[in-house]
Parts: C-alpha cells; sequence; structure tokens
C-alpha cells in the first residue's frame, strides 16, 4: 500500500506541529458543524479583492496579479475541506501569493457544500465558475489552470474529467495538491495511520459518505474511472505521510500510463494539509514554489 516505511519520521520542521496536532478534524455531523463556526469566525479579506456571484448560493472571489497584459494567464483555485466544510475566503493568502508571484488573475470558488448539496453541485459550481473566469477582461480563455488543495483538488481532478467528457475548455495544467481523489482509501490497510494528521479514514469515511449521497462512485469519484485518456497534463504533490499519499501515487502512475503528462512531487515526512497550518516552514514555501514553477511552465510554454 505505500512506498515508505512504516517508521517514518515526520519531517524536522513539522515534528513539533505533529505532537500536537489531531488525527482528524471531522468524522461525524457534530464535529464537521464545529469545523463550519470556527471557519466563520475568520473575516474574509477584502482589500483588492473582488467577489462575483455565480448563483444565489456561489460566488467567485478575483485577486488580480496581472503585469499588464492584455492576454494573461490565470487560475481557479478550488478550497478544500473534504467537500463538507470550508470557504473561498480561507485561502486568501494563499490566492495572493500565486497571483503575485506569477502576475496572473487568481479565482477562488465557493462552492455548495455537502451534506446538503451532494454530488454533482460543487462539480458544476466550480464548472460554472471556469466559465466565468474566461469571461474575465484581460484573461486568456487557452491558459487557464485548474487547481485546488485536498477535496478542492479532488475536484480539480474531477473537472477535468468533466472537461474532457463534454468537449469543453482545455485546461493549462491540473495543479493538484495532497488530492481527495478515492473513496475506496477510507477501507484500504494503512501502515502509517497513526502518523496521519488532520485527516485519517474516519474523516474520509464520513466526507465521501456525505458527498455521494446516492450518486454513483464509478462516475462521482475521479480514481474509480477508468478512462483517464485525454486530460490536461498535471501535477501531484503530496506528503509521504498523508492518507492520501497512496491514492496520489496511483493516480499519478495512471494518468502517465493513459498518455497524460504529470509531474508528481512527494514531500517526505509531511502530513495533510502542513503547508497550510505551517506556511512560514521552509518545506511548506518549498512546496509552493514547486507549484509556481510547474504552473508558470505551462503558462510561458516551457
Amino acid at each position: 500500500m505505500t512506498s515508505v516505511p512504516i517508521d517514518e519520521e515526520f519531517h524536522p520542521e513539522l515534528r513539533a506541529l505533529a505532537r500536537i496536532a489531531p488525527r482528524a478534524t471531522i468524522t461525524n455531523p457534530a464535529t464537521m458543524k464545529i469545523m463550519r463556526r470556527l471557519s466563520a469566525l475568520r473575516p474574509p479579506q477584502t482589500s483588492g479583492i473582488r467577489v462575483q456571484r455565480l448563483g444565489a448560493d456561489t460566488s467567485i472571489r478575483i485577486y488580480d496579479g496581472a503585469h499588464g497584459s492584455s492576454s494573461e494567464p490565470a487560475l481557479l483555485w478550488i478550497h478544500g475541506g473534504g467537500y463538507v466544510m470550508g470557504r473561498a475566503h480561507l485561502d486568501d493568502r494563499l490566492c495572493r501569493s500565486f497571483a503575485a508571484a506569477l502576475g496572473i488573475t487568481v479565482a477562488s470558488v465557493d462552492y455548495r457544500l455537502a451534506p446538503e448539496n451532494p454530488y454533482p453541485a460543487a462539480l458544476l459550481d466550480c464548472h460554472a465558475a471556469l466559465h466565468r473566469v474566461a469571461e474575465i477582461p484581460g484573461v486568456d480563455p487557452d491558459r487557464i489552470a485548474i487547481g485546488g488543495l485536498s477535496a478542492g483538488a479532488g475536484l480539480a481532478a474531477a473537472l477535468a474529467i468533466r472537461l474532457r467528457d463534454h468537449g469543453d475548455l482545455v485546461p493549462a495544467l491540473q495543479l493538484l495538491a495532497y488530492p481527495m481523489l478515492d473513496d475506496r482509501s477510507s477501507a484500504a490497510a494503512h501502515p502509517l495511520a497513526p502518523r496521519y494528521r488532520f485527516w485519517n479514514q474516519a474523516s474520509n469515511r464520513y466526507s465521501w459518505r456525505a458527498y455521494l449521497a446516492a450518486a454513483d462512485p464509478a462516475v462521482a469519484v475521479p480514481a474509480r474511472r477508468d478512462d483517464l485518456s485525454g486530460l490536461a497534463p498535471a501535477w501531484i504533490g503530496v506528503g509521504s505521510l498523508d492518507l492520501f499519499h497512496y491514492e496520489s501515487v496511483t493516480y499519478a502512475q495512471r494518468l502517465r500510463t493513459a498518455g497524460v503528462a504529470c509531474r508528481l512531487e512527494v514531500i517526505p515526512g509531511a502530513f495533510h494539509g502542513f503547508d497550510a497550518v505551517a506556511p512560514k516552514t521552509s518545506v511548506a514555501q518549498a512546496f509552493f514554489a514547486r507549484q509556481c514553477l510547474a504552473l508558470n511552465d505551462v503558462f510561458r510554454g516551457d
């Protein structure tokens, strides 16, 4: 199930945090509600950010980093939260960083959450958001990447498949940071489970059930799709001590087998969400830099 030794240690910069970090943040409706309330305590930033409504319950937050060109690349960013929690404004710092570092427009989508809005609500919202990004003045519709972290990365992967199936816009890149791709990970054996932080099998089981509801997993779950050919190129980054390590590595291998260019980055000793909870560490900054490099390569044609 894993290519790393079962006694692998946490990354030195993450070791102290790992001692106090929980193994899970949500496992049931009660803990989900608590996490949602905590997320609501952080007010959205407003300076330099434009908000456009997509519908009654959806919107995009736009961060401008363009350097004055009339045809700039863009990134549609999709926040994480296990499909059941999270808000776009919680990634304001990260989205601003992408915009500033790359000189691009970044748009982060607030999609509908499960279990109130199960599959395919969030995916449809992300699809609508991509089209809205393509309409932003100055954005080159042929150079729009889609990306996210955790469940947001899972939605980006699902969106890439949906776009291919519908003959729609072709993303420049799938930027998948520790993507939530496979509901079957909840039942698999994981020798490294005692070292997981913030997201474990119980978290995964609850969230996938809430998101899928009555949907067919063979259609709704990216890792269950038989045909991965013809998808946009991908960058996948994941920690070796993340529940999603194995499914990320497997998905990268399947993409390559299907003829899709995919760069895989495994961060030794990193747990789920390490860059979000410890953004000032050099390991988190290096992770961000690798994402910027992948985006820059496809945007500049390198």
